[in-house]
């Protein structure tokens, strides 16, 4: 009996140093970033298991919402990391956005569109095809101070459940302020962040099969021209699956630096593109917001993980994301 009784005690003892180890093993340290993270500031990991991670969005009581795309849910993470669910049934939404009225409007992928999914009672569908043909695979999305929308379709890949998909219908996309749908970008081989710089005269996008993020020049009527390489992601490598940054989600802070989801972490660019420096984080990033009261806090998501880091600068404040 006692034998018994001291081989479960040692099994609990090796169960609980497992899952301490496996708490540590998601702890890591900033380097020093100006103005951005002193050297040494933790990334906290908040929780993992989820059925995918994307689209984070601070919102105005300081908390964040992402989405769990493969679990059609969209989640709630307050300031003290309590976890719960904001909407079921989310119709696979990806990209989030939040208009001044406080709607939230996100791309879709079960039944592919754009449009409002909360508060219940005002969703809409703004967009769900171009000329005819439905979307595949609609990805990020940023609001623009006119009420417009651009949004990113990253078209299909084959994959093990679909070996020979549809021709890829790659696209940037622009629904303007009074609900006209314009294709406005077709030479990006794989679309997916999309982010505004503060005074609205520069888009970015992120192109996971590239080795820099875009950027566009913005016209009155919201058009865009003049491509160029913005800045040079770290994150990119030749893989078996051909070249690829990951670069994915984006976000802005209130001096106009720009955060980069890739492979090698969260890669922060100065307002000209200049490399700043990589936040390096445990599980690699899908996307990223910053949140709280003061916006003060990055919140990325990524491979079914949850992190948090505090920041010196603030989210940019003109709008949600």
């Amino acid at each position: 009996m006692l034998h018994k009784s001291l081989s479960g005690n040692l099994r609990n003892i090796i169960a609980a140093l497992v899952i301490a180890s496996s708490a540590q093993a998601e702890v890591s340290m900033t380097p020093d970033i100006p103005c951005v993270v002193p050297k040494d500031t933790p990334v906290e990991f908040i929780k993992d298991g989820f059925n995918g991670t994307e689209g984070p969005l601070g919102l105005p009581d300081g908390s964040v919402l992402f989405t769990e795309t493969k679990a059609n849910r969209i989640v709630r993470i307050t300031p003290d990391n309590k976890v719960t669910s904001y909407l079921e049934n989310s119709n696979g939404s990806n990209g989030l956005a939040l208009s001044p009225n406080g709607d939230l409007i996100a791309v879709q992928n079960l039944n592919p569109r754009v449009g409002i999914v909360f508060p219940k009672g005002r969703e809409k569908t703004l967009a769900e095809n171009f000329e005819g043909q439905a979307f595949q695979r609609p990805n990020d999305l940023v609001l623009d101070k006119k009420g417009g929308v651009y949004f990113t379709d990253i078209g299909t890949r084959p994959s093990a459940e679909n070996p020979n998909p549809p021709a890829s219908k790659a696209g940037l996309y622009y629904i303007t302020p009074d609900g006209a749908l314009k294709l406005v970008a077709t030479d990006i081989e794989r679309p997916n962040g999309v982010q505004l710089s503060r005074d609205e005269k520069v888009l970015y996008v992120a192109n996971t099969a590239g080795e820099y993020v875009l950027a566009y020049d913005i016209a009155a009527d919201g058009a865009i021209s003049g491509k160029w390489d913005f800045a040079k992601l770290a994150g990119f490598a030749q893989t078996d699956k051909g070249p690829s940054s990951g670069a994915d989600g984006l976000a802005v802070d209130d001096q106009g630096r720009l955060y980069v989801a890739s492979n090698a972490g969260v890669e922060v660019f100065d307002e000209k593109g200049q490399a700043l420096g990589i936040i390096p984080i445990p599980q690699k990033p899908q996307n990223l917001a910053f949140a709280g009261a003061d916006k003060k806090t990055l919140y990325v998501v990524g491979r079914g993980a949850a992190y948090k880091v505090n920041v010196l600068t603030s989210g940019f404040k003109g709008r949600a994301k």
